[in-house]
C-alpha cells in the first residue's frame, strides 16, 4: 500500500472518528491503533501502555497543569479591574486613547496566565463595559481584544510552549525567553494599528473626560503593583536560573493564592472552582497529548514522517517558502482545531522535516506559537470568538470580520521574525549563556 493511500486511510479514520463525537485524545489513540495493527508486525497493546505512560508521567509537563491552575485562580480575581484602573490614566495622550488598555492589558495579563482564552475572557470582563460605556465604538474594542487576547500564547509563561517543549524535546526555559521580544513586538504592532486608526478616524475616539495629574497617574499605578510582582517571580525566578519553569508554575500557584487572599477574593468556593477548572482543562489536554505520543510512535513505525521528509526535501523548497506553506497548513488546520491538537498532531509528522531543512527548533517554536495565535481569531474554531461571543452576544463572523486587521498583523510579525530571527534567538542567547 502506498504511503498516500495509508496517509488518506489514517486521515479518514482520525475525521469519522472526530465527526461521531468521539474525544479528541481517543480519537488519536484510535487512529494510532489502527495504523499499528494494520501496517506495522510491532504488538500494539504494549506500545500504547509503555507510550501514554510515558508522555503522561513526563515531569517537564507537571508545569502545564501549575499553570493553568495559577490562571484560573488570578481569572477569579479583581486583578484585571485593578489594571484598568493602573493603566487608563497613562492612556489618556495615545492616540486611541483607552483603547490601548485592552492590547497593554492583555500583555500583561498573558505574563502571568499562559492561556489566549483566559487573558481575552480576564481583560475583557473590564474593558467591554468601561469602554462601552465610554463610547468607544464596538468594532475596534471587540477586535483589538479578541487580537491582543492572543497574546497569552505568546508571551510566557505559555501553555502552548511547554506543549511544544514537551513535544519537541527542547528547553521550555528558553521558549520562554525567546518569546519575551516577539510579544513585545506584536503588541507594539497592535498599539501602532490603533494609533494610526484613531489618527485617521478622529470622530470615532471619545475626547478625553479629564486631565489626570502626572503625581495621581503615579499613585494610580500602585495598581498594578500585585501583577508586577506576580511577573517578576515567576518569570524572574526562570531567567535567573532560581527555579526550573515548573518550579516556577507552583511558585505562580502560590502568588496567585496570596494576590487572591490579599484581595479578599480567595474562598473555599473559589479555590475548590478554579482546582476543579483547571484539572478538568488539563486533563483534556493530558489526554491530548497522550494520544499524540501514541500517534507519533505509530506514524514513527509506519514511516510515515521520513517518507513525507524525504517527499517535501524532493520539492526543493526554500526556508522561506517551506516556512511560508506551513503557515497556510496551520490557518487552515486552526478552522478545524485548537491550537493544542494542531501542535500535538502535527509535530511528530513536521519536526523531522523541519530539522532537516536546518531551522533553529526554538525560533521554530515561536514561529509556531505564532501561527498558532492566528487560529485563536479564525472561524468556525477560534477560541478567542467563541469567549467573545459569549461576552457580547454578538454573531461569530461579525467578531471574526472586525478581528481581520490583527489577523493581517499576525503575518507581519511572523515576516519580521523570519527576516530578523535575532528578535527571537537573541535573548535566549545571552541570558542563557550567562
Amino acid at each position: 500500500m502506498s504511503d498516500f493511500a495509508v496517509t488518506a486511510l489514517l486521515v479518514a479514520a482520525l475525521f469519522l472518528l472526530l465527526g461521531t463525537g468521539v474525544w479528541i485524545g481517543l480519537a488519536l489513540v484510535g487512529v494510532a491503533f489502527i495504523g499499528m495493527e494494520l501496517f506495522t508486525t510491532r504488538p500494539v497493546g504494549d506500545a500504547m501502555a509503555v507510550t501514554i505512560w510515558g508522555s503522561s508521567s513526563s515531569w517537564t509537563l507537571t508545569a502545564l497543569p501549575l499553570f493553568i491552575w495559577m490562571g484560573e485562580i488570578l481569572f477569579r480575581t479583581r486583578l484585571s479591574e485593578d489594571m484598568f484602573r493602573g493603566l487608563a490614566p497613562w492612556m489618556e495622550r495615545l492616540p486611541g486613547r483607552l483603547l490601548h488598555t485592552n492590547i497593554i492589558g492583555c500583555a500583561i495579563f498573558a505574563a502571568v496566565s499562559g492561556s489566549s482564552a483566559a487573558t481575552c475572557a480576564t481583560i475583557g470582563k473590564m474593558t467591554l463595559p468601561e469602554l462601552k460605556a465610554r463610547g468607544y465604538p464596538d468594532e475596534k474594542v471587540i477586535g483589538t481584544l479578541a487580537g491582543a487576547g492572543t497574546l497569552g500564547l505568546l508571551i510566557p509563561p505559555s501553555i502552548i510552549m511547554i506543549v511544544y517543549g514537551v513535544t519537541a524535546e527542547v528547553s521550555i526555559a528558553r521558549l520562554f525567553i525567546a518569546g519575551i521580544v516577539p510579544g513585545i513586538v506584536h503588541a507594539a504592532l497592535f498599539m501602532g494599528y490603533v494609533m494610526l486608526w484613531a489618527l485617521l478616524n478622529p470622530d470615532q475616539v471619545p475626547a478625553p473626560t479629564e486631565r489626570t495629574p502626572f503625581a495621581q497617574k503615579v499613585y494610580a499605578s500602585r495598581n498594578l503593583i500585585p501583577v508586577v510582582v506576580l511577573i517578576l517571580l515567576v518569570l524572574g525566578s526562570i531567567y535567573t536560573g532560581i527555579a526550573t519553569a515548573t518550579e516556577a508554575a507552583a511558585l505562580g500557584v502560590v502568588g496567585s493564592l496570596v494576590v487572591s487572599a490579599a484581595q479578599r477574593s480567595l474562598t473555599w468556593d473559589t479555590f475548590r472552582t478554579s482546582l476543579l477548572g483547571a484539572t478538568r482543562l488539563y486533563c483534556m489536554i493530558a489526554l491530548i497529548l497522550a494520544g499524540a505520543s501514541f500517534l507519533t510512535l505509530a506514524m514513527g513505525y509506519i514511516g510515515l514522517p521520513r517518507h513525507l521528509a524525504e517527499w517535501i526535501s524532493s520539492l526543493g523548497l526554500s526556508q522561506f517558502w517551506l516556512l511560508m506553506a506551513l503557515m497556510v497548513f496551520f490557518i487552515i488546520l486552526g478552522c478545524f482545531l485548537d491550537g493544542i491538537s494542531m501542535v500535538v498532531l502535527t509535530m511528530g509528522v513536521l519536526l523531522p522535516t523541519v530539522d532537516k531543512a536546518g531551522i533553529d527548533l526554538i525560533w521554530f517554536g515561536i514561529f509556531l506559537v505564532l501561527v498558532v495565535e492566528m487560529a485563536q481569531i479564525t472561524p468556525p474554531v477560534g477560541f478567542n470568538l467563541f469567549v467573545l461571543q459569549g461576552m457580547t452576544r454578538k454573531q461569530i463572523t461579525w467578531i471574526a470580520k472586525h478581528t481581520l486587521p490583527m489577523f493581517y498583523l499576525m503575518i507581519v510579525a511572523v515576516l519580521l521574525t523570519y527576516f530578523f530571527p535575532a528578535l527571537v534567538t537573541w535573548l535566549p542567547q545571552q541570558m542563557m549563556s550567562k
